[in-house]
């Protein structure tokens, strides 16, 4: 059993960046790979970013690539997703999830559960 949990959430303004971490325990995560999704008020939860094991493969959701940046220290088990050039659009809450490297939710095994993420313009 693997437990995520996700931290580096806040309050930002709009132009602001945060760093959210996803700590991993229970069994290493260094041969999973792993996302991040998030979930807005009354929408759908939305792929954001994922990442190989390796960490030598990022994929990206179009609303995201080249403000976003995941990254993982498999020696640390831990997964980040550095946002920057936040917007109000980025206001959700961001899960960590673990075991798949899709843009689908239900292909992934694991989830945190979730960090706030508020941009105010």
């Amino acid at each position: 059993q693997v437990q995520l949990v996700e931290s580096g959430g806040g309050l930002v303004q709009a132009g602001g960046s945060l760093r959210l971490s996803c700590a991993a325990s229970g069994r290493t995560v260094s041969r999973y790979n792993m996302g991040w999704f998030r979930q807005a008020p009354g929408k759908e939860r939305e792929f954001v970013a994922a990442i190989r094991w390796s960490g030598g493969s990022t994929y990206y959701a179009e609303s995201v690539k080249g403000r976003f940046t995941i990254s993982r220290d498999n020696a640390k088990n831990t997964v980040y997703l550095q946002m920057n050039s936040l917007k109000p659009e980025d206001t959700a809450v961001y899960y960590c999830a673990g075991g798949s490297y899709s843009t689908n939710s239900y292909a992934y095994d694991y989830w945190g559960q979730g960090t706030q993420v508020t941009v105010s313009s």
